[in-house]
């Protein structure tokens, strides 16, 4: 007679070899990649720089490369030519979000502008760029970003002349907080609630790897504890907006310079152009929150990091630096701030940016695809449902596009280059492309480009007494974005 004991191994091993038949049959179709575990697929392996891991394994198994990531398929997308192919070839298979726990409980679901979709998507991607950050509204705060910019510029003045050294990230987060919160609040700091805190708790949150998202039975157990996190973090949020968009509601501004809270209101109420009327009959108190909260993910950590890391560089490369700031004496002088509009002529810092965003691009995963159909690609099948992953981080470290040096900070590399930025060249993907590009690239990248112009063309930069370039530590930090673990701590110096 079989033991019981017996008899759960025996069914155990025929579980297993079942999975393995099932599993080999799968993925004769499917495009190559490593096999994974059972129930957990892959996750395990992912390590705490997921975009470092998936490049290595698409060196063994190709640019379009699938796993299983819990009951997930995935296929991580690693090359120019295979981004185009589900950016843009095929786009519209691949348009749609997947649904994530941390969107759920802290963006209010089905809402916003990143994680929505169908009809409701398209209505509100269509106001947010046609209003909210049109060329005219992103200019009519002009006056707004060279003040706070200003006061930043003055404060670090004041630590030159008394050769102090300082927190260059630190005065950067405050700068690119305080420039988004007037643009979408109409004020910068509120001491009543801290907005900055409760979003980077976000981010960090939003940034993790849930399980529960790729395995659901795991989902009540909440092994990570991250459920409760999200709903604590939600509910500090969701009383934090709530206030802001009361005082809006009550002294709703009908001038010519609203802020943006002021615009999702105004629709809401039905006072918007008649080209968003349908919209305005499906957005509420929740959607503006959700937007609120997207606008505010998308803006503040992203260039904080970029400009930090694009510094960075420039202390690791002097001579870069050196034809950065002789471009600005040139085109700006000395003798007056750079303004907005001299930023076109700033043909070489513009070079810098790119390459600082191809080493370092602003979402090294950009936001995940969903497949909504089959399809075949390249002869792989495809199924629905399946994750789509693009490293960008890998693009752009693509020894096949960019050379033997790819690895090294070169901006001169872009000025026989036609490669851009803004999502037409898959070379270059810091943005993304096609139908779920990011919407607010334009005042991404000005954010970038200004401040990095203004510090560069009022100050030289040196390290501590003691530090070289080779003590700066470039180890990334994972998240929604990739910042430096170590903070930035550097001497001004006035430039006259």
């Amino acid at each position: 007679m079989i033991t019981s004991l017996a008899f759960s191994i025996l069914f155990l091993i025929l579980g297993v070899a079942f999975w393995w038949i099932l599993d080999t049959r799968q993925r004769r179709l499917l495009p190559p990649g490593p096999r994974g575990l059972p129930i957990v697929g892959s996750l395990l392996n992912l390590g705490s720089l997921p975009h470092r891991t998936f490049h290595e394994l698409s060196n063994k198994y190709g640019p379009i490369m699938s796993l299983r990531m819990g009951s997930v398929p995935a296929i991580v997308v690693s090359s120019p030519e295979a981004a185009q192919l589900f950016l843009k070839t095929h786009d519209s298979v691949f348009a749609v979000r997947p649904q994530m726990e941390a969107v759920t409980h802290m963006s209010y679901g089905n809402n916003g502008i990143s994680f929505t979709n169908g009809t409701y998507w398209r209505l509100v991607r269509k106001f947010v760029v046609q209003e909210l950050l049109a060329p005219a509204k992103v200019n009519s705060f002009r006056g707004m970003r060279r003040e706070e910019v200003g006061l930043v510029v003055e404060e670090i003045k004041k630590a030159a002349a008394a050769g102090e050294v300082v927190n260059v990230s630190a005065n950067l987060g405050d700068l690119i907080e305080n420039m988004t919160f007037r643009f979408l609040l109409g004020r910068s700091k509120d001491d009543r609630f801290d907005l900055k805190g409760i979003m980077t708790e976000a981010f960090t949150l939003a940034g993790q790897f849930n399980l529960a998202d790729f395995v659901p039975s795991l989902k009540p157990l909440d092994i990570q504890g991250l459920t409760r996190r999200y709903k604590e973090t939600s509910k500090k949020l969701d009383a934090m907006l709530e206030l802001i968009i009361d005082e809006h509601e009550q002294n709703l501004n009908n001038g010519n310079n609203r802020d943006i809270v002021d615009e999702m209101i105004s629709l809401s109420r039905n006072n918007s152009s008649v080209n968003h009327q349908e919209l305005a009959k499906l957005i509420d108190k929740a959607s503006i929150k959700s937007i609120m909260v997207d606008i505010i993910t998308a803006s503040i950590d992203t260039s904080f990091t970029s400009i930090e890391w694009i510094l960075t560089e420039l202390m690791r490369h002097p001579s870069a630096m050196k034809k950065c700031q002789e471009e600005l004496t040139s085109v700006v002088g000395l003798d007056r701030m750079v303004e907005e509009t001299d930023l076109p002529k700033l043909e070489y810092l513009y070079m810098v940016v790119k390459e600082g965003l191809r080493l370092h691009p602003i979402v090294p995963l950009l936001g995940p695809h969903e497949s909504k159909e089959d399809i075949v690609i390249k002869g792989y099948h495809i199924p629905k449902k399946s994750r789509i992953i693009v490293n960008a981080w890998a693009i752009g470290r693509d020894s096949k596009v960019w050379g033997d040096k790819a690895l090294e900070f070169i901006p001169e590399r872009f000025a026989e280059s036609k490669i851009d930025l803004r999502g037409r060249d898959f070379e270059l993907l810091p943005f993304g492309s096609g139908r779920r590009g990011c919407p607010g690239m334009q005042l991404g990248l000005l954010s970038v480009e200004l401040v990095l112009a203004h510090l560069l063309h009022c100050f030289d930069w040196e390290l501590p007494a003691g530090k070289s370039a080779k003590d700066l530590d470039m180890t990334e930090q994972f998240g929604l974005t990739i910042p430096r673990i170590e903070q930035l701590l550097l001497v001004p110096k006035i430039r006259t």
